[in-house]
């Protein structure tokens, strides 16, 4: 029975969560990315960059920001579910961003969830 002493640790990796985030709203900061990951810009900047070398992600410039895409075709890394793609994941656990800033300096964690946030995935066929 759980009594709530576990420690702390999630089922996803945070490249799965990051790409979760991003397709729930394309134009993220690196930055935003951080705080619905829980993880350093830094580290975002990492992963999303790994995502993009991969083909999980396309980045395209929008004026002066980045803007993603996922394609949902290329198919996962796991072994276990190679004959999956990812695009199965982002449609079974849509992520849920205004729960998900775990930074005290986000907005989110201060009441204030940046316009967008809420948008449906954005995928690419």
């Amino acid at each position: 029975m759980y009594d709530g002493s576990m420690r702390e640790w999630t089922f996803l990796t945070n490249h799965a969560t990051a790409l979760l985030c991003v397709a729930q709203n394309p134009g993220l900061t690196l930055r935003q990315v951080g705080d619905c990951v829980g993880i350093t810009e830094r580290a975002a900047h990492r992963i999303v960059s790994d995502l993009v070398d991969e083909g999980y992600l396309e980045r395209r410039r929008v004026g002066r920001r980045n803007q993603y895409e996922v394609r949902p075709d290329v198919p996962m890394r796991d072994p276990l579910f190679r004959g999956r793609r990812i695009g199965e994941l982002l449609t079974a656990l849509p992520a849920d961003l205004a729960a998900s800033a775990i930074g005290a300096g986000s907005r989110a964690a201060r009441g204030a969830t940046p316009a967008g946030l809420a948008a449906k995935p954005t995928v690419t066929e």
